[in-house]
């Protein structure tokens, strides 16, 4: 697996460079953000690098600090989030920049990224609030993890508690409790 390469910019585009290593060429998917910053052709450029291999394909993904690889790769275990969505959404900023705007539910961060609504945006949000509480073993003030995370949907804590009595307690993952809990609110 190639996790980083350092070569000369061959060829620069809106969504990929090529970097020529050994005189081979490898070309680079980039988030528009990093395209914006990258250096001229023939300068150096250094990037942490994502091998996503698939049937039909073997790209790579690049970013400049590995601080946006580890959140590329944290968005890539959501549903429903590919991996050119997450190479965008990591260009916002690592995890620890973004956290507080997530753990706020604001649905806004995601605006500007093609092919992300407000439903995809709040499965986002959802997911990665409870990987946030997991990597930091914090936990919202009040009720349980999945009353949190409604709340920080925007219901109410009177509305989350009662959403959540009609699921099933025998469902113990907090994802699942919450999934349904929407769906009973509606969403």
């Amino acid at each position: 697996m190639i996790n980083y390469i350092n070569g000369n910019i061959l060829l620069k585009k809106d969504k990929f460079v090529i970097l020529e290593n050994s005189n081979i060429g490898y070309k680079v998917f980039v988030s528009r953000k990093t395209a914006l910053t990258l250096p001229e052709i023939s300068e150096n450029l250094k990037l942490f690098c994502f091998h996503n291999v698939k049937e039909d394909a073997s790209d790579l993904y690049g970013f400049k600090s590995y601080d946006e690889l580890e959140f590329f790769e944290t968005l890539l275990d959501i549903h429903g989030v590919g991996p050119k969505a997450a190479l965008e959404i990591s260009a916002l900023g690592p995890l620890e920049k973004i956290k507080d705007k997530i753990l706020a539910g604001d649905v806004k961060i995601f605006g500007e990224i093609p092919g992300i609504g407000a439903k995809k945006a709040m499965t986002i949000i959802l997911e990665l609030t409870g990987k946030i509480k997991m990597l930091d073993g914090a936990k919202l003030k009040g009720g349980s993890d999945a009353e949190d995370a409604l709340v920080q949907l925007g219901f109410s804590h009177q509305q989350a508690k009662e959403a959540l009595k009609t699921v099933d307690p025998k469902i113990k993952s907090t994802e699942e409790r919450i999934k349904l809990a929407l769906k009973n609110l509606g969403r």
